[in-house]
């Protein structure tokens, strides 16, 4: 029998495992997707864990805390989400069992803690001789392709030889020659219609947009950015004009329409022939536009107009005035493109080395789309870690089961009672190849014993084998399965520290008003009148 602040750790740990649980049948190839719909009543289809987690809107504290921990790897790593949260929900899971052998549950608590902490440490100390092999060239884009297979393949089960072949081109042909790698460099543009495999790169910006005036093709671009609108100036003041006759008035319009044809006049003179305004575009600018022969795009948004910026290498200017050679940008050709029945505007660039890639992606459907999106933007984060560290380690279940081998023997060399909860951190590392084995309906003991079996001759790359029909293991060194070193350590420290923070609270405290009687809350419509 427990006091009420026992209960409430177990209730902690119990919303943490109804968490986990959730996303545990979402892990790998064969993870089934989630039908979510958040509180603006829109619908994912994913089975991403990142998306999930941030369209739940999870209430409780301590679950939030895995939460928490799983967007600290999404922010660190960008892949690898669901590995914290269901590996966090079985140190839980497994730490209840101990809770309850017996010992009051704050001194078991602590010894759980400790434990676990040990197990940790002792994880990451291994973890560098799992190293199986290392990227060797990141400008080769088959060899990044054939390394971002993993990551992509557990999103898109069936597209990943494709998806991660286009994700290398766009990644390879902006990475700097300094390494230093930025994500928002890929941009994601989707359009509706056709099938994946039209999907495509680009070298350069694509923006679902039509051009404002006639000109709709431009060769060796010069490119001004206006963050203005395209209008005639206004002033901040009202003035008063007093027109006396007709003359006066049609020269009062003639010397607006002289005004802007003269601005737009000096913008052409300038040598720009694209002009790119982040405003309005009035009528009056549009036709002197067509004049000059100018190309007109519009962009409303000013993250659009600043990367825009970026990839060909302007100044937005704040004035329509005639821009300099420095603030004006280049590019070898934009131009106004029909993907599908969607008008698109493309900046290209020709050259390889550019600011900015876009992956056009197509699709039957807008979900469909989302969810290759959210395949793309694990595979570039997963580019971005291997600029960081190339190390990498084998997937598919190997390098857990031969964690828990070691730290299993290790937890058997340890004095004192810590060694119960460093087996039952071993015991934690099961749960990854058993959810890829259950995800895809083979029995999960038979696996789990094959591949212990394996791992005892000294086979440290061997794990389980998702396309077989029975429960098969095999090399994942040779089949290409690898995980990224960095996303290893970093889930297994989060996960850990996650459990453990959950592990240490006793109570959960909510500040809320408190009670007593109501303030009076004046008559209604006290200023109506009576007889109404």
């Amino acid at each position: 029998h427990y006091s009420g602040l026992e209960e409430a750790v177990f209730r902690n740990i119990q919303a943490c495992k109804e968490l986990a649980q959730t996303t545990r049948t979402a892990y790998g190839p064969n993870g089934m997707n989630k039908m979510v719909i958040n509180h603006l009543e829109k619908l994912f289809v994913t089975n991403d864990a990142a998306t999930i987690l941030r369209e739940l809107e999870v209430q409780h504290p301590a679950a939030k805390m895995l939460v928490m921990a799983s967007h600290m790897q999404e922010q660190e790593v960008g892949d690898g989400t669901n590995f914290v949260l269901v590996f966090a929900g079985v140190l839980l899971e497994l730490a209840e069992d101990l809770l309850r052998m017996g010992l009051s549950v704050s001194e078991a608590s602590y010894i759980v803690i400790e434990g676990y902490e040990k197990a940790c440490k002792k994880a990451l100390e291994i973890l560098p001789d799992l190293v199986c092999c290392s990227a060797k060239n990141l400008r080769d884009v088959d060899e990044v392709a054939s390394l971002l297979h993993t990551s992509v393949m557990s999103k898109q089960y069936g597209n990943e030889a494709f998806l991660s072949k286009l994700i290398a081109q766009a990644c390879v042909s902006i990475l700097p020659d300094s390494g230093h790698f930025n994500v928002d460099n890929i941009r994601v543009c989707k359009i509706v219609g056709a099938g994946i495999s039209a999907s495509s790169v680009l070298h350069g910006m694509v923006f679902k947009k039509e051009t404002e005036g006639d000109v709709t093709s431009v060769k060796d671009a010069k490119i001004a950015v206006y963050s203005c609108p395209f209008d005639g100036m206004i002033t901040e003041t009202k003035g008063t004009v007093l027109i006396k006759n007709a003359e006066e008035l049609m020269n009062f319009s003639k010397g607006e329409e002289n005004l802007m044809d003269l601005q737009v006049k000096a913008i052409a003179d300038s040598g720009a022939n694209v002009v790119v305004t982040g405003g309005k575009v009035a009528d009056m600018a549009l036709h002197y536009a067509n004049k000059y022969n100018l190309m007109l795009v519009r962009l409303n948004s000013k993250w659009d107009l600043r990367r825009l910026c970026k990839t060909v290498g302007a100044t937005a200017l704040p004035r329509l005035t005639p821009p300099t050679v420095e603030e004006m940008g280049q590019c070898n050709s934009v131009y106004l493109s029909e993907v599908g029945d969607t008008q698109v505007v493309v900046f290209k660039h020709e050259k390889e080395d550019g600011a900015i890639s876009t992956i056009l992606i197509r699709g039957s459907t807008d979900n469909l789309m989302d969810d290759i999106e959210r395949a793309v933007d694990d595979g570039v984060n997963t580019f971005k870690v291997l600029t960081r560290d190339k190390r990498l380690v084998p997937g598919g279940g190997a390098t857990e089961i031969e964690l828990a081998k070691q730290i299993t023997s290790y937890g058997e060399t340890c004095p004192g009672l810590d060694q119960y909860a460093i087996k039952k951190f071993a015991e934690a590392f099961e749960a990854i190849p058993r959810a890829l084995a259950e995800n895809s309906g083979v029995k999960a003991n038979e696996v789990i014993s094959k591949l212990y079996a394996v791992h005892q001759e000294g086979n440290k790359n061997v794990g389980f084998d998702i396309e077989a029909e029975a429960a098969a293991v095999k090399d994942m060194l040779e089949a290409g399965i690898l995980d990224t070193y960095l996303g290893k350590s970093w889930g297994i420290k989060l996960a850990t520290n996650a459990a453990v923070t959950v592990l240490r609270v006793d109570q959960i405290i909510m500040a809320k008003p408190a009670g007593g009687p109501k303030p009076p809350s004046g008559k209604k419509d006290w200023d109506e009148d009576q007889n109404d």
